[in-house]
């Protein structure tokens, strides 16, 4: 085994696999473009954690393409080591096999380096879809008063995870997908969520503002002001305590406190919550 043979066996495998990721790659960009829009796509309406399913599909081609291409790497690197193709750069100062074999490490670097954060983002994103998924299925027992729930709802400030409309008002489900530890509860305190107390806090206010942004684009459709009440679900948690007039928080598995969190003066007449619905159904589906 020497370095000449290595620098060429790689140095052809290295080739070899960047011209594959490129078809790959290209043929995802093809197969896009030829498949269209799909069937039934203005009558399919997103699901729970939508955007993270995507993100999920998206990562895990990525992945499949960056392990397919180390397999065409070390396959064709075996093959060219085993041919010993050292005649090709036979020639080549020693100095100039030592610069390709640096570049080929600083590839193969970097490489790693790519398929490791995707492995890793990959995993978060896989997190927060489930917990996504999780609180979605949850708001699924709130079927009175003609509720129905919308996931993903784009608004002017931002993406809301879940929004709820049935005839006793509207409710904006924003979910926290952070992963718990022994110490499991969560309290919220005004506008600060407090994670396991006295190690992590967050604010609530970017939910604040995309919710009073919602009721504003609804109030615009009604001729009248709306409330949007905001709520927070964090899938996995404990709820301690919590202190605050404009926020619920919840978990997976007690959705059902939103019922007792209501006023008269927010109820919807039929008419309003058909508007409100039809609405949100256009913006929600995979066309929109």
């Amino acid at each position: 085994m020497n370095l000449e043979a290595i620098s060429i066996a790689a140095s052809i495998a290295l080739v070899s696999a960047f011209v594959f990721l490129l078809v790959a790659k290209s043929w995802h960009v093809i197969s896009r473009s030829v498949s269209g829009g799909g069937s039934f796509r203005g009558s399919i309406m997103l699901e729970a954690a939508q955007r993270f399913r995507d993100e999920m599909d998206r990562l895990t081609r990525r992945l499949h393409v960056c392990l397919t291409s180390a397999l065409v790497f070390a396959v064709i690197f075996a093959v060219s080591y085993l041919l010993r193709p050292e005649e090709i750069f036979r020639n080549l100062p020693q100095w100039q096999l030592a610069t390709i074999v640096s570049v080929l490490a600083t590839v193969t670097l970097y490489a790693a380096y790519r398929f490791i954060s995707i492995m890793l983002a990959r995993r978060r994103t896989q997190f927060v879809r489930d917990a996504t998924i999780a609180a979605g299925h949850g708001l699924l027992k709130l079927t009175a008063n003609r509720n129905r729930v919308f996931h993903d709802v784009r608004c002017g400030a931002g993406i809301i995870d879940n929004v709820i409309v049935g005839l006793h008002g509207v409710y904006a489900v924003h979910v926290i997908a952070r992963k718990a530890g022994k110490d499991n509860r969560v309290s919220l305190d005004g506008e600060q969520l407090h994670f396991a107390p006295g190690k992590l806090v967050q604010s609530l206010a970017e939910f604040g503002q995309r919710t009073n942004q919602l009721a504003r684009e609804f109030r615009k459709i009604l001729k009248h002001e709306v409330r949007v009440r905001c709520v927070v679900a964090v899938p996995g948690w404990e709820i301690d305590s919590q202190s605050s007039a404009e926020y619920l928080i919840v978990n997976e598995r007690n959705m059902a406190m939103m019922r007792g969190w209501k006023d008269q003066n927010d109820y919807l007449m039929n008419e309003e919550v058909e508007k409100l619905q039809e609405l949100l159904t256009e913006r929600c589906t995979r066309s929109a």
